[in-house]
């Protein structure tokens, strides 16, 4: 077994973490899971982690995903939480809640960083997407292993509309789609997105991602191969896991570089 961090995954509907084997990518307890404050204030969400910290007892590092633009720590933008948030050095508002070192990233860069390191991005070169999909539509970009942050691929505009409001995992249940509706509209999203970075591999997280048989067998129109992630829903607390860890140890922090 290799070191423990504990990672904790901030979404639009439950705040989730768990420690986790950084060398492995395996959750080494059982991931514990409160709802989202409602609303979703800075305040509310920090008491939130600082409750999920206590709940491990934790004493060291911790990596916390935000669903938003994360830069030096500060939180830029709020497509799914409150407003509050843009502008705010968020990991010191956690890292006072907490009492414990905080890293913070986006949730879907830290979900891509666990598919390219141990999940279905493992090996591969070239221009690799990784899209969550679930209250929205997170992105993470990847070329030749090496991250680019903060892509927020899921605003793009699809006939004139922000695109994780017409294909996230979340609109397929609020409007009640059949898979092959949903799968419809995912397809022009992503051959929208196809047009502008031509990627090599897309791969599809988020907890639907279970069901990928069910919905990627449909999707038309892309040219790049779609696969499902191999890590699921816990993508971001192992990602968010592996970032704490690289932070604390740098020097000894392995690019997440084709093998």
């Amino acid at each position: 077994m290799g070191e423990e961090t504990l990672g904790i995954d901030i979404g639009g509907s439950g705040i989730k973490g768990a420690p986790v084997d950084t060398a492995e990518g395996a959750l080494t307890r059982e991931r514990f899971r409160l709802p989202t404050p409602k609303p979703a204030t800075p305040r509310a969400v920090a008491k939130v982690l600082g409750d999920v910290v206590e709940h491990f007892g934790w004493t060291g590092p911790v990596g916390v995903t935000f669903p938003g633009v994360v830069v030096g720590g500060v939180t830029m933008s709020a497509a799914n939480v409150d407003r509050k948030w843009i502008g705010l050095d968020a990991a010191a508002l956690f890292r006072e809640a907490t009492g414990r070192p905080v890293t913070l990233l986006n949730d879907a860069d830290a979900a891509g960083l666990a598919e390219m390191r141990l999940g279905a991005g493992r090996g591969k070169g070239g221009t690799v997407v990784v899209l969550t999909l679930g209250t929205g539509i997170g992105s993470a970009l990847f070329t030749d292993g090496v991250i680019v942050p903060n892509t927020e691929f899921g605003h793009l505009e699809i006939d004139g509309h922000d695109a994780e409001t017409r294909a996230a995992a979340r609109i397929r249940e609020e409007e009640k789609l059949g898979w092959d509706e949903w799968a419809e509209r995912l397809g022009r999203y992503l051959s929208r997105l196809e047009a502008l970075i031509c990627p090599s591999l897309i791969i599809l997280g988020g907890g639907v991602s279970k069901r990928a048989d069910r919905f990627v067998p449909l999707i038309t129109g892309v040219r790049a191969p779609i696969v499902p992630a191999t890590l699921v829903n816990n993508a971001g607390i192992v990602g968010a896991a592996m970032a704490a860890a690289a932070a604390a140890h740098p020097r000894e922090a392995a690019e997440v570089r084709p093998s």
